[in-house]
């Protein structure tokens, strides 16, 4: 399957599969209806796991990428995807869980941590050292990333020689969105230049080369650029094709490689496609499936008050919001307001921190006594349409009673479907 993305660079505008959607979520229910919305389509399935997520100290999953395979591993088994169509990929992977750590420190857990995703059959790894560590500025330049970067390459190749597993390809660039959205309003995101994105792309091949690594530079397959999409709490700063054509032309000068986009979520669909036709062929979503997980959850919660199945117990939303003042510390640095303008960002900002208290035993009770409640309830399609109206006319004839299971899929289906047209899933 690594062949798929080694084909990307050259493939062209209209072919059967021009790009390939990662999908960065280690929510259960993300990854099995995303196996099982892809059991219908051709080619594969890439999954990667974030730094901070996964990594050998467990992250704030408590997955090391051992773990987080055999986690997709069997979702995929459950629902009968073919574990030969999975990619596995580690995105952002350097030092910065352990950035308040000085440099050497930091660096040493992150060679440790690219080694262990390595070693897991991680195929695609995303080095990313762009980031400052204790006493140095919020970000390092070109050049410390790419020598940086280049450790890190020789930490995984001589994982590889320990392991034996395939060679990974790589994926390299320091002009990284926010993880997880821009702390800020936004109106316009300015687009990489095509001067920096060829220095980014000169000076790695220069580290590598000094560190003997021709040969793993020649499995770069993509860059990380910024093309100009970007989303906030409640903004979201759509694809402007005129504004990133010259960035998108520099891919002439880049052969045997495509540009990777961060931070698509919540692009129109034509938005999508226009990233995939101009070179943007590496198209990652996260938080937009969360974002749809949770729409679905809170629509269900009010459809089983209007049912009267409320019953005694707390509904969904106030024990989320009662477990996120409890514990605020995935959201208290990222939002600012008075009380109103925060509640309503714990709950629907775009960057979606609430899905990081999914896990979390309260939630997960509260989630299970809200299914419960609506187990073997056939919900009627007008509560889908005054609550889930994204996806109503999916239930207009419905075939089987529509179950709150099949209304929660078929909310993140709506953005799978949109990622699977624009690269020309087939």
């Amino acid at each position: 399957m690594l062949d798929e993305l080694k084909a990307l660079p050259g493939r062209s505008a209209g072919a059967t599969r021009c790009g390939i959607v990662s999908i960065c979520s280690a929510h259960p229910w993300v990854i099995e209806a995303t196996l099982t919305h892809a059991l219908a389509l051709t080619g594969p399935v890439l999954i990667e796991a974030t730094c901070n997520q996964v990594n050998q100290f467990g992250g704030y999953t408590g997955m090391t990428p051992a773990d987080f395979r055999g986690f997709v591993a069997g979702i995929a088994d459950k629902v009968g995807f073919p574990a030969g169509r999975l990619i596995f990929g580690g995105d952002h992977l350097g030092p910065n869980p352990w950035r308040d750590k000085p440099a050497e420190v930091a660096l040493r857990h992150a060679e440790v941590m690219v080694a262990a995703y390595v070693e897991a059959g991680f195929g695609k790894i995303h080095l990313d050292a762009s980031m400052g560590c204790a006493g140095e500025p919020e970000a390092v330049g070109d050049a410390v990333a790419a020598e940086r970067a280049a450790r890190l390459a020789k930490a995984a190749e001589a994982a590889v020689d320990r392991s034996g597993q395939a060679r990974p390809l790589y994926v390299i660039g320091t002009e990284v969105p926010t993880p997880g959205g821009a702390l800020e309003a936004l109106d316009h995101v300015l687009p990489t230049t095509p001067e920096a994105a060829l220095q980014t792309h000169r000076i790695h091949a220069e580290a590598f080369a000094a560190q003997g690594l021709d040969d793993a530079f020649g499995r770069v397959v993509g860059l990380v650029v910024q093309p100009g999409v970007e989303f906030g709490d409640a903004d979201v700063v759509h694809y402007a094709r005129a504004r990133a054509a010259a960035l998108s032309a520099a891919l002439a000068r880049l052969p045997g490689l495509t540009f990777e986009a961060h931070s698509t979520d919540y692009q129109s669909g034509a938005e999508l496609t226009a990233l995939v036709d101009d070179g943007f062929r590496i198209l990652k979503v996260g938080p937009w499936l969360t974002f749809a997980l949770r729409e679905a959850l809170y629509g269900l919660d009010a459809i089983a008050r209007d049912l009267g199945l409320a019953g005694s117990k707390e509904g969904l939303k106030p024990a989320m919001e009662q477990l996120m003042l409890s514990e605020p510390a995935s959201w208290t640095r990222y939002y600012a307001g008075d009380d109103r303008t925060l509640q309503v960002k714990r709950h629907y900002s775009f960057s979606d921190r609430i899905r990081y208290y999914w896990p979390h035993p309260e939630a997960q009770t509260a989630v299970a006594d809200l299914l419960e409640k609506l187990e073997g309830v056939s919900i009627p399609l007008p509560l889908i349409s005054q609550h889930l109206g994204r996806i109503a006319n999916r239930f207009e004839t419905p075939s089987a009673p529509v179950t709150a299971k099949a209304l929660i899929f078929a909310s993140i289906d709506r953005v799978l479907d949109l990622y699977a047209t624009a690269v020309r899933a087939s």
